[in-house]
């Protein structure tokens, strides 16, 4: 299939390409309420969700193109602004240093916890995870994608936390944004609330490498909060105060701590063992 636009972007200094250049900032994405997406697998995984772009550039000649192809047709046709693009034009507009041949930009209003509440399916899900001031892009997108396949309810991050939708944090989720709900900045009073409400959380669940309580001994079948404290310094003095349940992970050879979205995992992948476990008693 050809390119579904003849238009063709070959210069880097292209308004087109500066807007997208500017998104890879947090005061260009505040401006233009708009992140950047990139790569082929975020902009399918955008797509899976039904999420439609404000703009998209590609070069046709960059590998894993072509079968995007009938799908930017239709978004062509939607009124949606989609141009071919040369490998300079895209290497300005991406945030990566290897480029993968498309970029996009998506409204933020996409990505609000409502919005994406409404897409789900309405299950119960007892997994919270409150992430207190994670400063690491790789971090927060790893531990956004195992609370995906963990099933987490959702995420709500305190206010010194990574911009949850930088490109490093975005590529790193590999498309968790589109399908789990995330509230920024949350301030502990208002965590505490919203963790009073309805269903009302029963424990909340601090990683902390100097308790004395095995992360295993705990029933994570029931509504639970799970706490990750920042990378460098640990859970915080409000994390140690709201937390009603601090848990270690036993490890050998001397090893102190992990790293958190490895920490992360493993408090969620057990919680996804006792829940199997018990859909299949």
């Amino acid at each position: 299939m050809s390119a579904p636009d003849p238009y063709q972007i070959t210069s880097s200094h292209n308004a087109k390409v500066a807007a997208l250049n500017a998104l890879q900032s947090a005061r260009g994405r505040a401006a233009a309420h708009l992140c950047l997406i990139e790569g082929p697998h975020l902009f399918m995984e955008m797509r899976r969700a039904r999420l439609t772009p404000a703009l998209v550039l590609y070069d046709p000649a960059a590998p894993n193109i072509t079968p995007l192809l009938p799908d930017l047709q239709t978004l062509v046709d939607e009124g949606v602004e989609v141009y071919t693009a040369s490998g300079t034009a895209i290497d300005r507009a991406s945030e990566t240093r290897t480029p993968q041949g498309i970029v996009a930009a998506l409204d933020l209003e996409a990505l609000a916890p409502e919005m994406i509440r409404a897409r789900r399916r309405g299950r119960l899900r007892p997994l919270l995870m409150i992430l207190d001031d994670i400063t690491d892009p790789g971090n927060l997108g790893t531990i956004m994608r195992s609370a995906l396949a963990a099933d987490v309810d959702e995420i709500l991050l305190t206010p010194h936390c990574v911009d949850p939708v930088s490109p490093k944090v975005l590529r790193a989720a590999s498309g968790a944004h589109f399908h789990l709900p995330i509230r920024i900045e949350q301030h502990w009073e208002e965590m505490s609330a919203l963790l009073a409400g309805d269903p009302p959380t029963r424990q909340v669940v601090l990683a902390d490498a100097d308790a004395t309580m095995d992360y295993a001994s705990l029933d994570l079948t029931i509504r639970t909060a799970i706490i990750i404290g920042n990378e460098a310094h640990g859970p915080s003095g409000p994390a140690r105060r709201l937390a009603t349940h601090p848990v270690r992970i036993p490890m050998y050879n001397d090893v102190e701590s992990l790293n958190a979205a490895i920490a992360a995992s493993v408090l969620l992948f057990e919680s996804v063992r006792q829940r199997r476990q018990a859909e299949a008693q």
